[in-house]
């Protein structure tokens, strides 16, 4: 095990370098002046261009100034921003409003989406089979902010049973705003595990069980559904990264200050240095969770062995 972790890791090096240097280059390398509009509706002065353009060194070679910015990740400096604010002080203030999103998004994602998935493929054709599959094929159908809105006006503004903005970002707050986010996902993750279900409870493994006289809920719990989380798993390992980089729209919608904030205003105010190091961030969340779920398909499945 230890030595696949370490084959993953080193793996993941190449990936981090360019997929980061493929983002520096798309919002630094691309045509156009990067400080326009810092000045109002005036041009900034020359003075001013040319100390930003040293200060964030755009008058080296591209590969000269990718260097510069990697050597300041490895030291743990993301840089600042055209206004002198340092970026990971602000992505460390608004990151874990985020994680908690996310978090909240996939717990709710998780239990309500699998217990449908396995409900609906135990009762395979059904009532409740026919009711899930109606259902998620509603969430899917309807964009997520959409969804956003309906739950903000109808119970946050017309029936007052939630609060139409998040206050204090607490686990409880995040509640209504998490099963917006997760809403599309657990659609998803509950035809998945549906289709997983109904396939593998006419395998060899699963009547051998019921033939030794093994109770339906062991025969469930125990064997079938590990075996059928496998894909679930996969689909939620990368949810999370998912989550954390497509919150904008949910925390606009809920007035959440976390990181999808964060970007959004960046980009209007092209604020290269925050969007740059927010995203580098959400990358390494990327490849730590796809180690994550390798790591899990032994737990789930015991005939898988990394050596």
């Amino acid at each position: 095990m230890g030595r696949y972790v370490l084959r993953r890791l080193l793996q993941m090096v190449p990936v981090f370098l360019g997929t980061t240097f493929l983002i520096y280059a798309l919002v630094w390398a691309v045509p156009g002046d990067p400080f326009e509009g810092k000045c109002g509706e005036r041009d900034c002065p020359a003075s001013y261009v040319a100390a930003m353009r040293d200060k964030f060194n755009l008058d080296d070679p591209l590969l000269v100034q990718y260097g510069k910015y990697l050597l300041g990740l490895f030291q743990g400096d993301f840089g600042v921003t055209s206004s002198g604010l340092e970026v990971s002080g602000r992505i460390a203030a608004a990151f874990p409003v985020t994680v908690k999103l996310a978090v909240v998004a996939l717990l709710i994602e998780a239990v309500i989406g699998i217990t449908a998935g396995v409900v609906s493929g135990l009762r395979n054709r059904g009532f409740l089979d026919s009711l899930v599959l109606v259902s998620t094929l509603f969430l899917i159908s309807i964009p997520v902010f959409v969804t956003g809105y309906v739950v903000q006006l109808v119970f946050g503004l017309q029936l007052g049973w939630i609060s139409p903005t998040v206050n204090s970002p607490t686990f409880g707050n995040l509640i209504v705003p998490g099963f917006v986010l997760a809403s599309l996902s657990m659609a998803y993750v509950a035809r998945l595990s549906r289709a997983s279900i109904s396939e593998n409870r006419r395998a060899d493994y699963v009547r051998t069980a019921l033939a030794k006289g093994q109770p339906t809920h062991r025969v469930v719990g125990v064997h079938l559904l590990r075996n059928s989380l496998i894909p679930v798993v996969t689909f939620l390992g990368t949810d999370l990264g998912a989550f954390l980089g497509g919150a904008i729209v949910t925390e606009g919608i809920f007035n959440v200050p976390g990181v999808g904030g964060l970007v959004f205003r960046s980009i209007l105010t092209k604020d290269g240095a925050m969007v740059t190091g927010v995203v580098t961030v959400l990358v390494l969340v990327y490849l730590l969770m796809t180690l994550l779920v390798d790591l899990l398909y032994a737990v789930l499945d015991p005939r898988i062995r990394y050596d």
